[in-house]
């Protein structure tokens, strides 16, 4: 396994050692390094600064600081140029332990089509390990891969699935599975992979030159509890990457005009450029505030985490066109599979944990539907049917108002105006730069 913390290092020479994880920790009373000192390292990927906490830790280890940072998978700072001059002789012996490990572990043996649990016209949902599903899927075969994985935060789940494991296990899982979805994506693919902002870091760091990013977007969820000695979480993160240079499928999204509640009118001022509003609404930005997370009981198809029908039509409908192949590796409750079946999309899904809640779900369509619909009578429109009533009532301007021609007079002068002021401004930069190099 791959480390990515001193402190599962430690634990790991303390298997090898026998130690128990008192022996272990009285190992390190006695050179005055204290559990809590220890601790501070279990979640992050930092070597100590302390000299007294990296004496003690190097020597448990019985190795070197440059052999620790090669452990955790890093160049030693100060060796850069003598690791480039090496390059063929380290490729060399990596290659040579990478045969060595694929002969023992016998990965040319081709694995074997499981049959699905769960079959629709549309799609296939597998029950099992998704490195071990994976492997059935071709390369270079699907187009969109949205993923949310568990987020190792100590959560029961169905049937005793559980996702606490070490720092360094976690993430070494986290990038095996990134691989195979990098491998099964055809040039061209969507990947996206919600999490927390943590962890979406580290992978952000190593998806660096394998596939190009696009966009880390934030949606907005303040529905957590406020944490001691740290700014509010108030978002999860959507990693968008895209294989190769550029997506192949990119179908832009628009959202309504945001306006206030109780009286209709836009919240943002956009003066003199109202006729320059496309009537089909805004365009989607990377902050999505419009998403929220279901908690309603008859919204929800299990009494764990589940995403929203708005989220994944919009990350699909942005994404793929009709016929295209969505995957999703953690199905959880089945919204990815559920929305592709709307939207006309044919679907790969893995599932470690129950899988009848999605085979439910996706038998009896009727709550989805309805939720979709709910999403569309807001999708792609200015103002929904409501706010255009409340405006018209209130003698707000409309799209139509534009389209028709009928501008007012009003707004025919707030555009002179904005002309005017651009105008000015540019005058006045260009008599700055005169005056400047006059001095």
């Amino acid at each position: 396994m791959r480390f990515f913390t001193v402190f599962d290092v430690v634990e790991n020479k303390a298997k090898q050692l026998g130690h128990t994880e008192k022996e272990m920790y009285d190992f390190f009373k006695k050179l005055k390094v204290k559990k809590k000192d220890l601790l501070i390292y279990k979640d992050n990927g930092i070597i100590p600064y302390e000299e007294n906490i990296l004496s003690g830790i190097l020597s448990y280890l019985e190795m070197s600081k440059v052999e620790l940072e090669l452990t955790l998978g890093r160049v030693p700072s100060g060796f850069d140029e003598a690791f480039l001059k090496n390059t063929k002789e380290i490729a060399k012996l990596l290659e040579e332990s990478m045969k060595k490990e694929e002969a023992a572990e016998g990965n040319s043996q081709k694995a074997l089509q499981p049959p699905p649990f769960y079959s629709s016209k549309l799609g296939n949902l597998y029950n099992g390990d998704c490195l071990e599903l994976f492997k059935v899927v071709p390369d270079a075969s699907v187009d969109c891969i949205f993923a949310d994985p568990p987020f190792n935060l100590d959560k029961e789940y169905d049937e005793g699935v559980s996702d606490k494991i070490s720092f360094s296990g976690y993430l070494d899982w986290y990038f095996k599975w990134i691989d195979e979805c990098v491998r099964v994506l055809k040039p061209g693919g969507s990947l996206f992979i919600y999490n927390i902002p943590k962890w979406n870091t580290y992978l952000s760091e190593y998806l660096y030159g394998k596939m190009n990013f696009r966009n880390w977007i934030a949606v907005d969820m303040k529905a957590s509890l406020p944490i001691q000695n740290k700014l509010y979480p108030a978002h999860y993160s959507l990693l968008y990457y895209v294989k190769g240079e550029k997506p192949k499928t990119f179908n832009p999204q628009r959202i309504p005009l945001q306006t206030c509640p109780h009286c209709g009118k836009e919240i943002k001022d956009y003066g003199g450029y109202k006729n320059k509003m496309n009537p089909n609404g805004v365009t989607v930005s990377d902050v999505w505030s419009d998403i929220f997370p279901v908690r309603h009981k008859n919204s929800k198809n299990r009494k764990f985490n589940e995403l929203s029908v708005k989220l994944l039509d919009r990350v699909i409908s942005m994404s793929t066109n009709e016929g295209d192949v969505v995957l999703d590796p953690f199905g959880g409750s089945g919204t990815t599979f559920a929305v592709s079946e709307l939207l006309g999309r044919k679907w790969i899904g893995f599932e470690l944990g129950n899988c009848e809640i999605i085979k439910e779900r996706l038998e009896n369509k009727d709550k989805d539907k309805a939720l979709f619909e709910k999403v569309y009578e807001e999708k792609n429109k200015l103002f929904p049917d409501k706010v255009k009533e409340l405006r018209k009532k209130n003698g707000l301007w409309l799209a139509e108002d534009f389209q028709k021609g009928s501008l007012d007079e009003n707004n025919a002068e707030d555009d002179k105006k904005a002309e005017k002021a651009v105008e000015e401004n540019e005058s006045d930069e260009q008599n700055i730069q005169t005056e400047l190099k006059l001095s």
